[in-house]
């Protein structure tokens, strides 16, 4: 078990204080909500009714093999999009000013197959706590076969890890689904850092979604359409979903211009204080793109 790094108090700075205060500053004079508005309530119900009636309409008004491939591809797209934009910020509770609306969104990540309680141990605590941070940070460690940072150890096979990559990247929805959330769930650790203890209410919102959606997304699929066929057009959906959501994770921290830093082998300390690492360790991307942003 890896102890987890301590993250310095500088004395004598006030950026942490700073920023809060400008980012507030920057709401009021904007006059804007920090938390969702209509823009992303309406983007919210979209994917979601889009979402469910490109279901319903796979399964029951069974379409021709590419029109059917088509809408799966879309449904995987729709997938990606309601992480971002309804799961993502529930989870941070920046959806709503409510804080149940806020778990409704940040739970529907159950109904696309993928456990909130693993994700908000993997995402908010472990890896906005220790962003890039070789052997903490989960969204680094996909190791042997990538090598997402400086201080990982290197093979012969990552000179080419710029080319096998984009088919590993199509595997994470599955992965994650399938393998990742019970490897949490039953290790009772993400990584090296032990998950809080679950209630008896966590275990059966563990399951009980693995369930739904075993039940909504397999079973029921099988039975209407047949086996070849549901795998296709899982795999279609699961694979794009994968593929965006990858690229989207990579952008926003494992690129050259953002930091890796190691902790010092005494103190096993982090040089700088949270919100300075967290930023140094971050980094934007496609904010003049229109559609991307939206």
């Amino acid at each position: 078990m890896v102890a987890t790094p301590k993250f310095k108090n500088l004395s004598g700075t006030n950026f942490h204080k700073e920023l809060k205060q400008r980012v507030n500053s920057y709401f009021v004079e904007t006059k804007k909500k920090s938390t969702g508005n209509f823009s992303l309530y309406f983007k919210a119900v979209l994917f979601w009714t889009l979402y469910i009636a490109l279901y319903i309409h796979v399964l029951f008004f069974t379409p021709g093999n590419w029109q059917a491939i088509g809408e799966c591809f879309i449904m995987g797209g729709l997938t990606a999009a309601i992480g971002f934009n309804v799961m993502h910020d529930g989870g941070h509770g920046s959806f709503s000013d409510s804080p149940f609306w806020n778990k409704i969104a940040a739970f529907s990540v159950n109904g696309l197959g993928a456990s909130m309680l693993m994700w908000n141990n993997k995402h908010n605590i472990v890896h906005h706590t220790y962003t890039n941070i070789a052997g903490i940070d989960d969204d680094i460690e996909i190791r042997p076969l990538l090598r997402m940072c400086p201080t990982q150890k290197k093979y012969k096979i990552h000179r080419f890890q710029h080319i096998y990559v984009w088919f590993l990247y199509t595997l994470l929805l599955v992965i994650w689904v399938f393998g990742t959330d019970y490897t949490k769930y039953f290790r009772k650790r993400v990584g090296s850092v032990p998950i809080k203890k679950l209630s008896a209410f966590d275990h059966f919102a563990f399951w009980a979604a693995k369930v739904f959606y075993y039940t909504f997304m397999i079973a029921l699929p099988i039975y209407l359409v047949g086996f070849l066929p549901w795998l296709v057009g899982f795999l279609v959906m699961a694979m794009f979903a994968g593929l965006v959501l990858s690229v989207v994770f990579q952008l926003a921290h494992s690129i050259e211009e953002t930091a890796f830093p190691v902790p010092t082998v005494a103190t096993n300390d982090i040089e700088n204080e949270w919100a300075i690492h967290q930023i140094e360790t971050t980094a934007n991307f496609a904010t003049k793109n229109k559609l991307i942003s939206w």
